[in-house]
């Protein structure tokens, strides 16, 4: 009997209309689109705007066009994983939110908080599910509104984030195709340097934390960055090294979008081209948990059958990982 591997087998996306340029962050904080551009290889993100609108909603213009794309009805669906920073409510989870407003009412599901890393550690989480035989229908979704927790007067965070959504189906596959390997790893000391102080059952929201500006999004820069370099690029290179694969293996590097450097970091450790490397953080930002997904659904139709792909994050807390799959379906 095959072994059974959780396959993607559609992939889709979103993110909101409004276009929050460089230059009009300039006319907010003391920035320039060179001093950002330079750092970090951002032009412009997407922002939600709108009362009431929250991540599930642009989760709900994601896997619409999911389900359309892969010929499905919602009820479909067994399994939701949320991966997101950014849920609609502390609880109930969103996705259950999710589920209700799209109509699948037979799965059951849950949030997955792991800053950047979610998307990675949800695929990780989905597979399992996926491999054990439990579920046939997986749906992974990766997105934040990141906008509402930045504090659009802190220079060193509102030019890097972004709103937006991608979501991802696993089903099994017996042709050797899909999830091959992983590698997921935490370091809660990052806690200090990258995080959310308030709002959480150790600093609960009074009007002091709301004056103190607690509840908004906190980094500190240069460790995030030290930490991030390494890590991220380590873990790529760990998991081609355990699956014996070259850089001439390696069709596409999906990299976490949090900065060009990282990213450009990530692959060279690799020996991987940068004609080989997803990169839109110039127009997004860094959507969180949204990135990895998007970046798959931009990519889609240059994706084919057998391709030999690597998944690579880092987020806050710490967190990071990869993921090595083959890819199930081509596009055209």
């Amino acid at each position: 009997m095959s072994k059974i591997q959780a396959a993607i087998t559609a992939v889709n996306g979103y993110v909101p209309d409004y276009v929050l340029t460089n230059a009009e962050l300039e006319t907010i904080v003391d920035t320039s689109d060179e001093w950002i551009t330079s750092r970090t290889g951002i032009k412009e993100r997407r922002i939600l705007k709108g009362e009431g609108l929250g991540t599930s909603d642009m989760a709900v213009h994601a896997v619409n066009g999911l389900l359309k794309k892969r010929g499905i009805d919602a009820k479909e669906i067994e399994l939701i994983i949320f991966c997101t920073t950014t849920p609609d409510f502390t609880f109930p989870a969103t996705a259950n939110v999710l589920a209700d407003k799209i109509g699948a009412s037979n799965a059951w599901g849950y949030d997955l908080q792991a800053a950047c890393s979610g998307f990675i550690f949800g695929l990780a989480t989905g597979a399992s599910f996926i491999e054990s035989g439990r579920h046939k229908k997986v749906l992974v979704v990766g997105g934040d509104k990141m906008s509402s927790i930045i504090n659009y007067e802190d220079r060193t965070t509102c030019i890097i984030f972004g709103d937006g959504c991608g979501c991802a189906l696993l089903e099994p596959n017996e042709e050797g195709l899909g999830i091959i390997d992983s590698i997921t790893r935490t370091d809660g000391s990052g806690r200090d340097f990258l995080g959310m102080k308030a709002g959480g059952s150790v600093m609960p929201a009074t009007h002091e934390t709301i004056d103190a500006r607690l509840h908004f999004a906190h980094q500190e820069g240069p460790t995030v960055f030290k930490f991030a370099v390494t890590n991220m690029a380590d873990v790529a290179a760990e998991i081609m090294e355990r699956n014996g694969l070259t850089a001439d293996d390696v069709a596409w590097l999906v990299p976490h979008q949090a900065n060009k450097r990282i990213i450009d970091a990530t692959a060279n450790r690799m020996g991987v081209t940068t004609d080989k490397v997803m990169i839109n953080i110039e127009r997004y930002g860094n959507t969180t948990n949204g990135t990895i997904p998007l970046c798959l659904w931009e990519w889609e139709s240059r994706l084919k059958k057998g391709d030999n792909i690597v998944l690579a994050a880092f987020g806050g807390g710490f967190t990071w990982g990869s993921i090595y799959l083959k890819w199930a379906y081509d596009s055209n």
